[in-house]
């Protein structure tokens, strides 16, 4: 496989096949990008690994009943490898969809979410004065409609008082979580996914943390979440927590989080098409010459 290939190249090599080894690198590129940071870059390492393996032994090596078994496993491979990386895809694709479009909530101004801020650290104060436990979560980018589906649609403005009413322990919507769009409280006692466990610090969180967990673990959401046995205050952002804040200090946090101007993001390959694009901008009659000249080589 590896002489024909190479027999290709050596025989039809011109600037289409150029081409097509730059449009292959890149979707390489795109993905490795996309899956960084993530838990499907290890699984994707070892697979690989295993693949480069496999490929050697079989090239190098005359097993015929090795190759007929690889090419009846390759399609189900190409079926199994979706499933497998599946929240890994699902993630990536948002964020690629977030990058590309605008989606998600509508971008509010900074002197609402300024006042969201503080109408949200003045309940938490006293609710975790009370111990009441509750559960708010302000949504950013992605979109959280199939979470406020699942509870009672509310649409009102937000405010303390509120905020205070639907967690009393006595009202039907405490129990839940209360999510917060556009400037609104858009529905409450909804129904959050559970964190797997594996970023608690704490075992022994109950299912108000571990719900903050999951739902900033499958979106960008800020979620802030009030103890009901020892009223403390957390944030989670990330699948990350941060726990035993007071309201100046869930302050900082939220206007860091939330409060500050909202920007679409940005690919992350877009900081280096920038530097690509500002040295192409200062440098582009020699750069035009360079590719002329290897033109001229190829053809």
């Amino acid at each position: 496989m590896c002489g024909e290939l190479c027999w290709t190249f050596e025989t039809n090599f011109n600037f289409t096949a150029l081409l097509d080894i730059l449009v292959v690198a890149a979707i390489f590129f795109g993905i490795s990008v996309l899956l960084r940071g993530t838990q499907a870059e290890a699984l994707v390492r070892g697979l690989l690994i295993v693949l480069v393996v496999v490929g050697l032994a079989a090239t190098a090596l005359p097993l015929v009943a090795f190759r007929w078994l690889l090419g009846n496993i390759l399609p189900a491979a190409a079926l199994a490898v979706p499933v497998i990386f599946q929240p890994e895809l699902r993630r990536a694709l948002e964020r690629l969809g977030r990058a590309g479009l605008w989606v998600g909530s509508r971008p509010t101004d900074a002197p609402l979410r300024m006042q969201i801020v503080d109408h949200i650290c003045t309940a938490s104060a006293r609710l975790s004065e009370r111990r009441q436990g509750a559960l708010v979560v302000l949504e950013r980018q992605t979109g959280l409609q199939e979470f406020i589906d699942t509870g009672v649609i509310i649409e009102g403005e937000v405010s303390p008082q509120l905020l205070l009413t639907i967690f009393w322990p006595k009202t039907e919507l405490h129990d839940g979580a209360a999510i917060i769009r556009a400037g609104k409280i858009a529905s409450a006692a909804c129904v959050l996914p559970l964190s797997s466990g594996r970023n608690l610090a704490d075992r022994k969180l109950g299912t108000r943390h571990r719900a903050a967990l999951g739902i900033s673990e499958v979106s960008d959401a800020v979620c802030i979440v009030v103890s009901e046995e020892t009223g403390q205050i957390s944030v989670t952002n990330g699948g990350r927590m941060i726990r035993r804040l007071d309201a100046s200090r869930l302050k900082t946090i939220l206007t860091a989080f939330y409060g500050e101007s909202q920007k679409p993001p940005q690919l992350p390959w877009t900081p280096a098409l920038q530097r690509v694009r500002s040295v192409a901008s200062r440098a582009t009659l020699p750069v035009i010459a360079a590719i002329t000249a290897l033109i001229r080589r190829l053809f």
